[in-house]
């Protein structure tokens, strides 16, 4: 994932035009977030569910505002926040299981898209030039908590059981663990196994949620996909294991 910036932002955390230009990037993504859950279709959300997606992207928008020092956003930025959306729209749909079952075949076109939308930020980034690590480790957290709805509707449409949620939570242990074993967040290099594991992952959950899927090969693709899972971390481990002494943790959380 790579971020574009038309200038490093020679301001303070909390100067005054640094402030206004977070507010109003948080303004223009919840003006969309409020426009995409006002239509009609796909999915006819209440609320309270709008209410939820809005604090939940109020977050992830701030954590990497927070964390931007590199002047304006640019559209390759928008583009990955406006997938965020979709997702947090995703998540609030999921607390109507009547809702999300009878509109499971929109919810998951509309997960498709975000999926799509996922490469097109990278293409955007790549035609400015510019890459960045929080940039990174911005994609990969969203990548991370979309794996994490896409396990929750399998459990809520009844097609696995809870242990699918081993593969959405899987993430978040890492992290933790890194709390107690600091090299654990040292910084991993780039790795095309860890992305194609990742498609992977959410390209067979989104098979298995279809309708009118088998159940016994929506059980064998999502299997598959713990199981590759759980190789990748195990040799991500291993690499940092091995390489504990001369890695230093990042600087983010």
């Amino acid at each position: 994932m790579a971020f574009f910036s038309s200038d490093a932002d020679p301001l303070g955390p909390f100067s005054g035009r640094r402030i206004e230009r977070t507010l109003g990037e948080l303004a223009l993504g919840i003006a969309a977030l409020w426009l995409l859950a006002a239509l009609p279709y796909p999915l006819s959300l209440t609320l309270a569910q709008t209410l939820g997606a809005t604090l939940l992207y109020a977050i992830l928008a701030g954590w990497l505002l927070h964390y931007w020092r590199q002047g304006a956003l640019g559209w390759a930025n928008r583009v990955t926040l406006l997938r965020g959306i979709l997702i947090l729209l995703l998540t609030a749909a999921l607390f109507s299981p009547d809702s999300f079952e009878a509109r499971r075949l929109t919810w998951l076109g509309m997960a498709t898209l975000a999926l799509l939308l996922d490469g097109l930020d990278g293409w955007v980034a790549r035609r400015q030039g510019c890459q960045s690590e929080l940039g990174a480790r911005f994609d990969m957290e969203l990548d991370a908590f979309f794996i994490l709805v896409l396990c929750l509707g399998l459990v809520i449409a009844d097609i696995t059981g809870v242990w699918v949620m081993l593969i959405g939570l899987m993430r978040y242990a890492f992290v933790l663990s890194g709390h107690a074993w600091p090299w654990l967040k040292a910084s991993l290099p780039e790795s095309f196994r860890r992305k194609a594991v990742c498609v992977w992952q959410i390209m067979t959950l989104l098979v298995a949620l279809l309708p009118f899927m088998p159940s016994d090969i929506a059980l064998l693709l999502v299997s598959s996909a713990l199981a590759a899972l759980m190789v990748s971390f195990a040799l991500d481990i291993r690499w940092l294991y091995r390489h504990a002494s001369s890695n230093a943790p990042r600087a983010w959380p």
